[in-house]
């Protein structure tokens, strides 16, 4: 199926469906979201637990993404 013959699909349907389908993909973005999260999060507690986190203050972080390693670009 195609998007477009989705989109024709969900349209007819009755109203009650389309709000049940409506929740229903709502929720299913949340839980996806939570599973990233959860994986994110356990990435970052392996990294700490590995060294191989960087700690610093925010300005440490805008040098790291804007590749300068003495912060002159924060002057």
């Amino acid at each position: 199926m195609t998007l477009q013959e989705i989109i024709s699909s969900i349209e007819s349907l009755p109203t009650e469906e389309r709000d049940y389908l409506f929740e229903f993909l709502c929720q299913q973005r949340i839980e996806n979201r939570r599973v990233e999260i959860l994986a994110n999060a356990q990435e970052v507690m392996q990294a700490f637990k590995d060294g191989t986190a960087h700690r610093g203050s925010v300005d440490d972080l805008i040098a790291d993404l804007l590749g300068d390693d003495d912060g002159s670009c924060l002057e």
